[in-house]
């Protein structure tokens, strides 16, 4: 271990990853590599006031789509529905294909497509802890604006410590 990598291992913050790409947020407002699964909040197509829950878990490849309220998704039959696609797609926006791939521990060839190399079966996960994250996300665009620090977010740095 060099010196650089054991001062970040000491700080008590995580550095903020960029975007690759500005991601547009209608279909998918949020995605998140957390827990040991590739996770987020799908919009549905159909009903614009429901939205899906879906995963896909690291190494194991289990699919996993239902609504916030736990009901199965019914496009989801032995593989992807087009929820788990969708996120797929955005979180390769969000995060780069290399660092998605090998957080899902998979190889994919450069310019190939995840969900062709991923070979999970269905296995539903609970949907509660990941739409609770996204509704506390959402809570913070309600936030006035202000340069007063919010106490459940004083542990992060009023500097630009953490971002290199």
């Amino acid at each position: 271990m060099d010196a650089e990598e054991t001062a970040w291992e000491q700080r008590s913050v995580v550095r903020l990853v960029p975007s690759v790409r500005p991601r547009k947020l209608a279909k998918v407002p949020f995605v998140e590599l957390a827990d040991g699964r590739l996770q987020g909040v799908v919009s549905s197509g159909s009903d614009i006031e429901r939205v899906y829950v879906s995963s896909i878990g690291a190494g194991t490849h289990e699919l996993s789509c239902s609504t916030n309220n736990n009901r199965p998704c019914g496009g989801l039959y032995g593989a992807a529905c087009k929820h788990i696609r969708l996120l797929a797609d955005e979180a390769v926006v969000q995060y780069g294909l290399d660092r998605v791939a090998r957080y899902l521990r998979v190889e994919v060839p450069e310019g190939g497509d995840l969900m062709a190399h991923l070979n999970g079966h269905v296995e539903q996960t609970p949907a509660a802890v990941v739409f609770s994250r996204f509704l506390r996300h959402l809570a913070y665009l309600e936030v006035p604006g202000s340069t007063d620090p919010l106490p459940e977010l004083h542990w992060f740095p009023a500097t630009g410590a953490a971002a290199r």
